[in-house]
């Protein structure tokens, strides 16, 4: 079964295609093609590679991100790096959905019903869940009637306790679906089941904290591999200083603004979303990277910027291992958290409380799916790949079969409604 996976990003669209046989790899295998495009202003910059070492890259000045991603996607069978010799051969379509709502806790094949539902859910997680039906529309218009399938960020955290996903305001926001949903749940899960194995524990054995430190950021307290508290939550604003992203601020700041006359509603979703974060206290860049190399310059905003983004990650971690009530792991993830060796050393500081040490020099290397903790550590730290896309191409392969389509693709319809 050739599975293409679309992970539509805040910032970036990434795409991959896999090849999956009777028997799903107990770790993930390599892509037969992938292709990434970061966005920089109205520059697109794409890069598409194939299981053959054959790289292409390309800087496109393109009039929308729809545009741009037909254009990554059509490399799938054209030019250089193409991996199959025509869009027949793709069996199945998968996205990452960042909000599933309430209706949504597993992958579901796509209707024109689930896609009405995703649609509603745009306003509280606007910079994503409009990508992402784009990304269906592109992907229906270039690769015809495929199956395709939702597979949804907040799925991860939909049985959390209560106590952590129902808002301390009136009763009736609960009864109206105003709970919190939490996100980054594909990876989160993934993660929480890779740490146990390079632990060599069951994965209903470690209390874990995982950090998804990327453009958008969250933690996760998992137990008896289950999310129990998240720090995002109606919508991805909620909790860490992100790259974009305010994360949690003082509603009645936005009250305020909102009754001198300074911000209406749409203003106040764009300055939230697009405006804050470290790009906001920095004024020069959303990327930890460029923040870093700021600081470096001695550039004071750029230094305040990290300040805060390592504060407010340092005391959502003691949050979560307060729930748990305890740790065996901290795991780092995503973009920032596998390769910002300052933000798990400035992190892992004021820790050393718990039992944990950092390894200095393990924690420099830049590996991956390793344990960066010193020998003498209480508490492990890991350092895991995000493998999202992998996540949902297994999603798909085993949904499938449930929907009495044979692995391999000869019953596979080619309308799916």
């Amino acid at each position: 079964m050739k599975i293409l996976v679309l992970n539509s990003g805040s910032s970036s669209q990434k795409s991959c295609l896999y090849e999956i046989g009777e028997a799903l790899p107990e770790s993930p295998p390599p892509c037969l093609w992938e292709g990434k495009i970061e966005w920089h202003g109205e520059i697109a910059e794409a890069e598409v590679k194939n299981s053959h070492g054959v790289v292409e890259l390309d800087q496109l000045k393109v009039s929308s991100r729809a545009e741009a991603v037909e254009h990554l996607l059509s490399a799938l069978f054209k030019g250089k790096a193409r991996a199959v010799a025509s869009a027949t051969e793709i069996d199945v379509a998968g996205h990452r959905v960042v909000h599933g709502g309430p209706h949504y806790e597993e992958p579901v094949l796509l209707t024109t019903e689930v896609r009405s539902e995703i649609a509603e859910m745009s306003s509280f997680a606007p910079l994503h869940n409009r990508a992402e039906l784009e990304g269906m529309e592109i992907v229906e218009r270039l690769l015809g009637a495929v199956p395709q399938v939702a597979v949804f960020d907040t799925g991860f955290h939909r049985k959390m306790p209560q106590a952590a996903a129902v808002y301390p305001g009136p009763y009736e926001w609960f009864e109206r679906g105003i709970v919190r949903y939490g996100f980054h749940g594909i990876n989160h899960q993934y993660c929480a089941a890779r740490a146990a194995q390079l632990l060599r524990k069951e994965l209903n054995s470690p209390k874990l904290v995982t950090c998804h430190l990327g453009n958008g950021c969250s933690l996760a307290a998992v137990r008896e591999g289950r999310s129990i508290d998240t720090t995002m939550g109606f919508t991805p604003l909620e909790g860490l200083m992100m790259g974009t992203r305010s994360g949690s601020v003082d509603p009645g700041i936005l009250t305020y603004l909102m009754r001198q006359g300074r911000l209406q509603a749409q203003e106040i979703d764009d300055v939230l979303n697009k405006e804050s974060g470290l790009l906001g206290i920095s004024g020069i860049s959303g990327d930890m990277r460029a923040i870093v190399a700021s600081i470096k310059q001695g550039h004071s905003r750029a230094h305040l910027a990290f300040d805060m983004y390592v504060h407010r990650l340092q005391a959502g971690i003691g949050a979560m291992v307060a729930v748990l009530g305890g740790i065996d792991a901290l795991v780092f993830t995503a973009g920032v958290g596998e390769n910002s060796a300052d933000v798990r050393d400035a992190a892992c500081q004021p820790l050393g409380f718990i039992g944990l040490k950092l390894d200095a020099a393990a924690n420099a290397q830049r590996s991956t799916d390793a344990d960066i903790a010193a020998s003498d550590s209480a508490v492990r730290v890991l350092v895991i790949r995000a493998q999202e896309d992998w996540a949902i191409a297994r999603e798909c392969w085993n949904l499938m079969p449930k929907q009495g389509i044979t692995v391999g693709g000869s019953d596979l319809p080619r309308n799916m409604g």
